[in-house]
């Protein structure tokens, strides 16, 4: 067995902030008690999970969802619970002036609303000490003839080149993609291929983010990773777990076999991408949600290091079509658990994560204080 211990060390998780809050579906928002009721309080709960699991000690987080007066107080708020910032992500798809794109939209008043608040962002993470823009463009169209495809697109590099000559250099720009949703034509950033070549227009530290649920049925996710990374253009993974399309349910709930394959991938070359957990559980319970999902990653990530990968290269060279295929399934199917749970222990971290916070009761703990403090300042 891999010292998971010291590869434990490595594994660096970013949970999102927003996925501490309070969320739902299209049709409404679902409240949950022992919520949290400000940025800092989502900081409380990632803290929480990072004690459970020992490798959630990032946090992303989301703008302007989770502004301050101060972000130097902010910083050390982060700081003084063990974790550090993330990645850093404006919103561009919220405020109704977006109704028809952000640094797509027709009106150039509305563009440079969007590069500002882009810009406002790079400052952000510059004082917070984030090394990374992430970006998410809900622009597109939903006739066609409604606005010109390649118009759009010249808006769009225009925008992120002024911000991208505006990061500094400890920062990266990373560029998500999804092939539908808000728009019902034609998206602007639809898959992996427009991400890309949007990066190489921008500059070396311009790379593509990829997330779990932003593909069609079908798509080889994991081949997707390998050629990104072959590139030097992986810039990091968003981990979620979807039925149907963008479902945002827990990591390796539906398909775990294909969080392994993704993992032999990100492990292939030694060195691992910005890792960050992309949900908002809505019928779940917010914190062992999150707990669950770092303990499904740590999982894949431990069985992927298993794969004896001389072996498999020997079969691949020599055609041996089933026999590459049983090396993967040989890692799959060994039971990591006990190891993992001897790696987190040895991080100082709880054995069980669930069982631990469960058996805490800071779950229940929370609900009190938070709703207390909340009838207190009626």
């Amino acid at each position: 067995m891999t010292d998971l211990t010291q590869a434990f060390r490595e594994l660096v998780i970013e949970t999102p902030s927003w996925g501490y809050a309070d969320s739902g579906t299209r049709f409404g928002v679902f409240p949950q008690p022992g919520r949290p009721r400000d940025t800092f309080e989502k900081l409380d709960d990632a803290a929480e999970v990072h004690r459970l699991t020992g490798t959630a000690g990032s946090v992303a987080l989301h703008f302007p969802w989770d502004a301050v007066d101060d972000y130097d107080e902010l910083r050390g708020e982060i700081e003084s619970r063990g974790l550090r910032v993330g990645a850093v992500n404006p919103n561009l798809f919220q405020d109704p002036d977006y109704k028809l794109g952000s640094v797509t939209h027709p009106d150039a008043v509305v563009r440079e609303k969007a590069v500002a608040h882009m810009l406002e962002c790079v400052e952000i993470a510059t004082g917070l000490g984030a090394t990374a823009q992430s970006l998410w463009l809900a622009d597109g169209t939903n006739y066609p003839g409604q606005d010109d495809l390649r118009e759009r697109r010249r808006r769009m590099l225009d925008c992120l080149g002024r911000v991208y000559e505006a990061l500094p250099a400890e920062q990266e720009l990373l560029v998500e993609y999804k092939f539908f949703e808000p728009a019902f034509y034609a998206t602007d950033l639809a898959d992996w291929g427009s991400a890309l070549l949007t990066c190489l227009k921008l500059g070396e530290r311009a790379k593509v983010l990829v997330d779990l649920g932003h593909h069609a049925q079908g798509t080889n996710i994991e081949q997707i990773v390998a050629f990104l990374e072959a590139e030097g253009r992986l810039g990091g993974f968003h981990f979620n777990n979807r039925k149907y399309a963008d479902d945002d349910l827990i990591v390796g709930s539906v398909n775990p076999f294909e969080l392994f394959l993704i993992f032999v991938e990100l492990t292939a070359v030694g060195r691992l991408p910005r890792l960050t957990i992309d949900q908002s559980h809505n019928i779940e319970a917010k914190v062992e949600a999150m707990t669950l999902s770092v303990v499904n990653l740590q999982e894949a990530y431990a069985k992927a290091l298993l794969v004896d990968r001389a072996a498999l290269r020997a079969a691949q060279e020599s055609a041996d079509v089933l026999g590459g295929h049983e090396v993967l399934l040989d890692a799959f199917n060994t039971d990591v658990r006990p190891a993992c749970a001897e790696a987190r222990v040895a991080l100082g971290a709880a054995e069980n994560p669930i069982r631990a916070l469960r058996e805490s009761g800071y779950a229940e703990r929370m609900a009190t204080e938070r709703e207390t403090q909340t009838e207190l300042t009626r």
